[in-house]
């Protein structure tokens, strides 16, 4: 069994899961690699990155390189003398970081590769209505989320979950996926197998504020899918009365009435209703602009959207 010594690499809270995990556990994580701190908040302070302050809290280095090829960092990067890389919710690594240490570098992703390569996995597992997703360790190489698969596990996907529910759940599974991956490593039983490579693999291309427009020329189906695929963040938006609204929660409406999609109606007091290609659906929960998420009918109460058609039924 070789003695390692880790370096871990991530950022969000998604990867701290799996450094807590290591550290408990008692396992050599001997510097961790972050990014650097970011301005927050209307006073911009600088915050640092969930991984940091966890590291930070648990006594362990950190590096915070804004150029991973930088001669300096490297050098750095070296002095530990790491022999296993892990990385969770970290960016793309150059060859000369992910090949450094002896038995390599494996990293997390949140879906059972070779599906849903990309940044936003869970996202798009929920958007596209899938009824299954998961966890999977893998060996880095060139192509990103491409190398040879070490560990797989399942999560179902509930018919109302949303990215926050599943979020959790990954970060959970995740975090003893990579446990057990080191435990593998440590006692030499890894036997990595190459990704297949299907016509039809879905991607899971970084998700931008235009992509969270919501479309009510889709269905019933499709836009529940859509909305709890972005819930909580970074949030599905429609235009209403001119600005841009978050929508975290709808369900089904039933009523007969001739519309067309994207058509909004409302009591002025309990709800809100607006038109798809199938059907109708009321929105439960919603964020106008400049205030705080709030149920619909909380929000009628203060602003009973009077420039509103009247929804009469």
């Amino acid at each position: 069994m070789p003695d390692l010594r880790i370096i871990f690499m991530g950022t969000p809270e998604f990867a701290v899961g799996s450094l807590a995990a290591l550290v408990e556990a008692k396992w050599p994580v001997v510097a961790v690699v972050t990014a650097p701190d970011k301005k927050r908040g209307r006073g911009q302070t600088m915050i640092p990155s969930p991984v940091k302050s966890y590291a930070l809290d648990n006594d362990i280095p950190v590096l915070q390189p804004t150029n991973l090829k930088d001669p300096a960092f490297i050098e750095e990067l070296r002095s530990y003398k790491a022999n296993l890389q892990v990385v969770v919710a970290f960016r793309m690594l150059p060859e000369v970081v992910w090949s450094m240490p002896e038995l390599g570098t494996f990293n997390l992703h949140a879906s059972l590769l070779p599906d849903y390569r990309g940044a936003a996995p869970i996202n798009w597992a929920i958007i596209n209505g899938e009824k299954e997703t998961g966890v999977t360790t893998f060996f880095l190489k060139h192509e990103i989320d491409t190398g040879a698969v070490i560990f797989q596990e399942k999560e179902p996907i509930g018919p109302n979950d949303t990215v926050g529910d599943l979020y959790e759940r990954l970060m959970n599974k995740g975090s003893r996926l990579v446990e057990r991956t080191i435990k593998a490593i440590a006692d030499e039983t890894v036997e990595a197998v190459p990704q297949s490579e299907p016509e039809d693999v879905k991607h899971a291309p970084k998700i931008f504020k235009e992509t969270c427009e919501i479309d009510w020329n889709k269905t019933v189906a499709e836009i529940h899918n859509f909305i709890r695929g972005l819930n909580p963040y970074p949030a599905a938006w429609t235009t209403l009365l001119g600005a841009d609204w978050k929508i975290f929660e709808i369900r089904p409406f039933n009523v007969q009435l001739s519309a067309e999609p994207g058509s909004f109606l409302t009591d002025h007091k309990h709800r809100l209703v607006v038109k798809t290609v199938d059907g109708w659906v009321e929105i439960l929960e919603l964020q106008m602009p400049g205030k705080i998420k709030m149920k619909t009918a909380d929000l009628l109460r203060g602003n009973p959207l009077t420039d509103l058609e009247t929804l009469n039924i």
